[in-house]
Parts: structure tokens; C-alpha cells; sequence
């Protein structure tokens, strides 16, 4: 026994009487003796008293809620690093075999950073120093046939009236105003394999070996009295299966836990306009990436090219680097190009061709600016997808007694708004709140179909956003109408100029506002200084990936 502890005992020995005690000059009192077991717990609380020593936690044989995640994606990432702060247990069953760095830049807008700042500070941070804000800059819609030289001029009409003023600009995006009413950091980008690594060297931090790769999810069976399963069975593609007490489908919009919540078939029709439930949108992407300084490099963050049944994008994406993407209307299965989106590079159809030159052949007519940046990418790199798309689950529930979908797997989203990722990202949080309100296991499938009503309205919104945006700039806009050219005379045309300062001064600051709307953290205060902190070092980087290209 320790020397303090038998002390301890000693002091308890010599004051415990032993006898009846009587106070002089008084009447008799009798006592009864104090009589002290010196159990193991006595002594423990004892010590804990005299020695200063922290008690132990309460012990408890209630195990934490066990939750597994199909998919190892940014929703299911985020997910599972926002509830193993929150002690829930989190194993992710990911199809990939390891972890590799593919994949190009994604956006996140205002709310999606405003729900990482209020997931973590230092997870916020790790974001901020890999990240490229293009919302403190010009972006908006420029004119496809009528841009020179990366100009910057203003979105006005003065060109309907002077003949010499610029029409480059058609709309510019009010990012930064609709960021700055509700106190936000400005929209940006972030390398996909930049955001999984630091999600990734996180979640190992809080449960090393948390992601199991190359055993994709593929079945599940909830628990019930007849089957004796408490919570859901989820069924491997090995053939493994394990228990958790809920599972979340968070495996993109090809997702095989989808496939049997809803009765769908993984297969696509004849024509490949229907798979699994999908509705081919009428869009083929091609996407590719350049180190490029244009004029306008440090003034612009992204920006849309519209024309003729197609629009051209460009964003910086950081270190001097340009991202492009090409939407054309084009049949589905129209595949030219190998795609790299969501695993390992395919291989190309025609490897003699290059994609470069056919996609400036779609282009014919068009801005020097379009062709300046199709000049200057590596033909190797253009990758191609066609774009399917989900109507929003008004009528079926995303859950299934204790199996429940999120991000791509049950609200996929066109890529114009780049809300894909920032939804996800929603989705994670208020999902990690309403598990860890849980007062039991028993109470995660009402918890879950309470995610769904939660959602749904939101979700569906940014859905049909997203969706109308692809809409109108391919079906009904054009190149704009001008009184000085015979550049866009059609219907569309007119229509795209009347368009204007109805998009200008109320469509757009309405989208805007309402996608940023949503933010946990309220006002931020730092946003101003870490924007000029970020000026500097962006410019930094980018000038060394200039001089780099140069060499």
C-alpha cells in the first residue's frame, strides 16, 4: 500500500471513537459509535479529497451509436468528421481501393464555409489556407461572340447607345454583395484531393482506421423482431456483413443504397436518356485546365460565355491555374472523351483525336478569349461526363427505418451554382445535430425521417435553381441582342437583352441571397482581413505558376 494512502488511513483510525463519548459539565449524552468501512471506494473518494486526484469517468456499458457511411466522398467525409466530434462512433465503407489525388476543384460557396467555420476552427483554417476565393472578383456572364481581349468593363447598356462602348460584360454575379449582407467569407475553391486529404488526416486523428476502402456498400437489412438484427445489417461487396445502428447512404447518384431503398434498377435504357431513375439533362460537359495569365487573370474569378445552344466557363482554381468547362446539348453516349470524375482516368475513344480541336470546332465564331484558353490546354487532359439529373423526393422519404441518404445519392445537382458539394456539406451537419440528440438508439429513425423534412424544401429549391440555370442559358438564351451587328438577331436573342435587368437587379440577388441564407455561424467578423491576406499570397502563387510555365 502507498506511504499517503496509509496515512490517510491512520488520521481516519485515530479520530473514529470507540466507545460512548460524554461532554463535561453537561448531561449525559450518549453517541453512537462512527463506525467507517474502509472499502476500495472509500479509500478512492478519500484520496480523490486529500490528494487532488480527478475522479475517473462514470463507467457505463452503453456503447456509443455506431454509424456506418457508404461512400467516402466529400459528403461522407465531412459527415463522419462532424460526428466523431461529436463521440459517435463512424466506420466509412468506401468502393475505391485507396486513396488517390484525382479529381478537379470544387466550389464552395458562402454557406458551405459558414458551416465548416461552425464545425470546427481548425478545420476552417486547414480550408482557408488551401483555398482560392474567386467571389471578391468580377464573375458573371460575358458575351461568347463579342468578348476581346479579357477587357474589364462594366455590365451596363451603354452599348445600345454608343456604338464604341464594350459589351464584354452581359451580367456580373453580386457574390461579394450577397456575401457581405450576411457578414460570410466569399465564395472560392478548394482542390477535391486538397479538402479529402485534410477531412481524411482529421477523422484518423479521432478514430485511426475509420475508412475501410475497397468494400463498397452494396446491401442492407434493417433490424426487426423476425430477423433479431438491432439496427441495420450493412452487406459488403465481399460479402461481409457488419451491424451498426444506422447507415447512411452518401454514395453519389449511382448510389447502390438508393438502388434498394427506392426498387431501382442500376441499369440505363436503350437510348441511355433513363438511368436508375434518372433523367438524362441534354448536357455533355468537356472540362480541362491550364496554367494561363491573361489580362484580366487577377481581376476575374469565374466566368460564363454564353452563345448559340452552348456556354463556355472558366474559373481560377488557384497557382496560376485555369479551369474550363464546355456544355454543349449534345445526345447522351455522345463520349469522345475518357472521363477521370469519381475514379481512375478512362481511356479515350479515339486516341488519335485531339479533343482540343474538336471542341473549337463547336466553337466556330466565337471570342478570341474561348479559343485563347482551348489553345493553351494540354489535349491529354479534357475530360468528358454526360449530366444526368433527379426530380426532388417530395413523395418518398430519404429514409428507411434506420438507413437514410444524402448528398448526390438522393439530391444530385447541375454543376451551375456549384451547390453540389456545399448541400452535402448541410446535409452533414444538420445530420450530425439531430444523431446527437438521440437520447436512445430507439429514437434514430424518427431522427432520420426528421432529416428529411428538414431538407427537403431547401434542397428542392437549390435543385431547381440549379437545373433552370443549365436551362435558360442553353434553351433560351443567346447571344444578346445589339443594334450594331447581325450577331444575334433570333428570338432568343431579343429575349436574352430584355433578360437583363431582370437578372441583373432582381434574379440574381434573390438566388444569391437565398443560397447564402443559410449560416450557422452568423456574421463573421475576421472575413475583410483574411481577404486581404489571402490577395497576397494568391498573387504570390499564381506568379510563381506563371514563371514555372515560363521555364
Amino acid at each position: 500500500m502507498k506511504p499517503a494512502t496509509m496515512f490517510l488511513i491512520s488520521l481516519i483510525t485515530l479520530f473514529t471513537p470507540s466507545a460512548p463519548f460524554s461532554f463535561p459539565s453537561s448531561p449525559t449524552v450518549t453517541h453512537r459509535p462512527l463506525k467507517v468501512a474502509l472499502t476500495s471506494s472509500t479509500l478512492k473518494a478519500t484520496s480523490q479529497i486529500f490528494l487532488n486526484v480527478p475522479p475517473a469517468p462514470p463507467s457505463t456499458t452503453t456503447r456509443p451509436i455506431s454509424i456506418a457511411i457508404a461512400g467516402g466522398g466529400v459528403g461522407g467525409l465531412t459527415t463522419a468528421y462532424a460526428m466523431l466530434k461529436k463521440g459517435i462512433d463512424v466506420t466509412i465503407y468506401e468502393r475505391t481501393s485507396s486513396f488517390a489525388r484525382f479529381g478537379g476543384p470544387i466550389q464552395f460557396a458562402s454557406n458551405a464555409l459558414s458551416v465548416i467555420k461552425q464545425l470546427d476552427d481548425d478545420l476552417y483554417e486547414q480550408v482557408m489556407e488551401k483555398f482560392t476565393f474567386t467571389g471578391t472578383r468580377a464573375c458573371g456572364i460575358k458575351d461568347g461572340l463579342r468578348a476581346k481581349g479579357f477587357r474589364m468593363t462594366n455590365d451596363r447598356l451603354d452599348y445600345v447607345l454608343n456604338e464604341d462602348a464594350p459589351s464584354d460584360w452581359f451580367v456580373k454575379f453580386p457574390l461579394k454583395e450577397c456575401a457581405d449582407l450576411y457578414g460570410l467569407p466569399y465564395t472560392g475553391v478548394i482542390d477535391r484531393p486538397d479538402l479529402q486529404e485534410i477531412l481524411l488526416k482529421e477523422c484518423e486523428k479521432m478514430k485511426p482506421g475509420f475508412i475501410k476502402n475497397g468494400n463498397a456498400v452494396v446491401n442492407y437489412e434493417n433490424g426487426n423482431a423476425a430477423n433479431g438484427i438491432e439496427g441495420v445489417e450493412v452487406i459488403l461487396a465481399d460479402g461481409q456483413k457488419h451491424v451498426h445502428d444506422a447507415l447512411i447512404g452518401s454514395d453519389g447518384i449511382w448510389s447502390s443504397v438508393r438502388a434498394q431503398m427506392y426498387n431501382e434498377k442500376k441499369v440505363s435504357s436503350p437510348s441511355l436518356l433513363r438511368r436508375q431513375g434518372c433523367t438524362y439533362s441534354g448536357y455533355t460537359v468537356f472540362a480541362g485546365e491550364t496554367t494561363l495569365k491573361t489580362d484580366d487573370y487577377f481581376q476575374t474569378g469565374y466566368k460564363v460565355y454564353i452563345g448559340p445552344q452552348r456556354y463556355f466557363v472558366t474559373s481560377d482554381v488557384g497557382g496560376g491555374r485555369v479551369q474550363w468547362y464546355a456544355f454543349f446539348a449534345l445526345p447522351p453516349g455522345s463520349k469522345r472523351a475518357p472521363s477521370g470524375w469519381g475514379g481512375a482516368r478512362t481511356v479515350q475513344e479515339d486516341e488519335e483525336e485531339n479533343l482540343v480541336d474538336y471542341i473549337k470546332s463547336l466553337h466556330e465564331g466565337w471570342s478570341e478569349e474561348v479559343h485563347y484558353v482551348l489553345d493553351n490546354t494540354n489535349p491529354t487532359t479534357v475530360e468528358q461526363r454526360d449530366l444526368y439529373d433527379r426530380f426532388p423526393e417530395f413523395l418518398r422519404s430519404w429514409a428507411d427505418g434506420n438507413v437514410v441518404l444524402m448528398g448526390d445519392a438522393v439530391h444530385p445537382m447541375m454543376p451551375n451554382l456549384g451547390q453540389g458539394g456545399c448541400q452535402a456539406i448541410e446535409d452533414a451537419y444538420i445530420l450530425t445535430n439531430l444523431i446527437a440528440e438521440c437520447k436512445s438508439k430507439s429514437d434514430i429513425p424518427k431522427k432520420l425521417q426528421e432529416f428529411y423534412r428538414k431538407r427537403i424544401v431547401r434542397v428542392s429549391i437549390v435543385q431547381f435553381l440549379s437545373r433552370l440555370a443549365s436551362d435558360l442559358i442553353i434553351n433560351a438564351f443567346d447571344t444578346p441582342w445589339s443594334p450594331h451587328d447581325d450577331l444575334g438577331k433570333s428570338w432568343k436573342s431579343y429575349l436574352t437583352f430584355f433578360w437583363k435587368p431582370l437578372l441583373q437587379y432582381v434574379i440574381f440577388p434573390a438566388q444569391f441571397a437565398y443560397l447564402y441564407s443559410y449560416h450557422p455561424t452568423g456574421r463573421m467578423d475576421n472575413v475583410q482581413e483574411l481577404k486581404e491576406k489571402w490577395k497576397v499570397e494568391h498573387k504570390k502563387s499564381a506568379e510563381a505558376g506563371f514563371a514555372k510555365m515560363g521555364q
